[in-house]
């Protein structure tokens, strides 16, 4: 059985709520709580992060993240879920929205995207992947995560960001690597994300640098409700809280209508 970390609250229809990289399950506590008024909501830790253990295998890959999930899923009963995954949780989202298939009741990209990484995202990629060999992680992380936030939020939102650095920094270089690695290797998903039978959305950000708006654009005839952040990076549920909830909301009411 996977030995998956995670929180539990309300009742009604699932929805799960997935992280992103260098991310954990206590990151969305404020939106589960809102959400748990019409839904059950699960946050998990996604294998590696925050409490949940790295699986061994050679062959690590985000859809074998997404094959967790689902046995996951199936342990707790979880069935016909709403899934809203945040950057890296989006790709999880896709992969196990392929898995699911019509099992999906809705599917939110949360300042994520469906398409590969191109040339210079892998070249990135790689470069990160050989400053963990030589440097490790906690340095990665303390210069990553605070770039997800625009340049003129990270004084207001300094104490968010700490909260997020405190458990990040606590995250095994070897689960970085895997991921980094994996995020790199990841297929192209568009097609899947074009023609999934279910309710579709995204949420996008003007001034993100992880997944730009030009990137995102791409999307918004491929969901049913595209959001686009004004003077927002990467991190909309606690650069603009109140916006990014009311979203969710809507968007969850619109999959009980379906």
């Amino acid at each position: 059985m996977p030995d998956i970390a995670y929180t539990k609250k309300g009742n009604g229809p699932a929805a799960i709520l997935i992280h992103g990289f260098c991310e954990s399950k206590e990151m969305w506590e404020s939106f589960q709580s809102n959400l748990a008024a019409t839904h059950t909501v699960y946050c998990p830790d996604l294998p590696g992060f925050g409490e949940s253990p790295l699986p061994e295998t050679s062959e690590f890959s985000i859809a074998e993240v997404a094959t967790c999930l689902q046995d996951w899923m199936e342990q707790n009963n979880i069935t016909h879920p709403v899934l809203i995954g945040h950057s890296l949780g989006g790709y999880v989202s896709l992969a196990l929205a392929q898995q699911l298939g019509s099992r999906v009741k809705g599917l939110c990209l949360f300042h994520s995207t469906a398409l590969p990484d191109d040339d210079e995202k892998r070249k990135t990629r790689n470069k990160t992947l050989t400053f963990f060999k030589k440097h490790g992680a906690k340095p990665f992380v303390e210069s990553f995560l605070p770039q997800l936030f625009p340049e003129d939020k990270r004084g207001e939102l300094g104490d968010t960001i700490e909260k997020l650095l405190e458990k990040a920094r606590m995250i095994p270089v070897d689960v970085l690597i895997a991921y980094t690695k994996a995020m790199r290797d990841r297929p192209d998903s568009s097609e899947l994300l074009r023609t999934l039978p279910t309710r579709k959305g995204m949420i996008a950000g003007e001034l993100d640098t992880a997944v730009t708006l030009e990137n995102s654009r791409k999307h918004s005839d491929w969901v049913d409700h595209y959001l686009e952040l004004k003077g927002t990076g990467h991190m909309g549920m606690f650069e603009k809280p109140n916006e990014t909830l009311m979203y969710l909301e809507q968007f969850l009411a619109k999959t009980l209508e379906d």
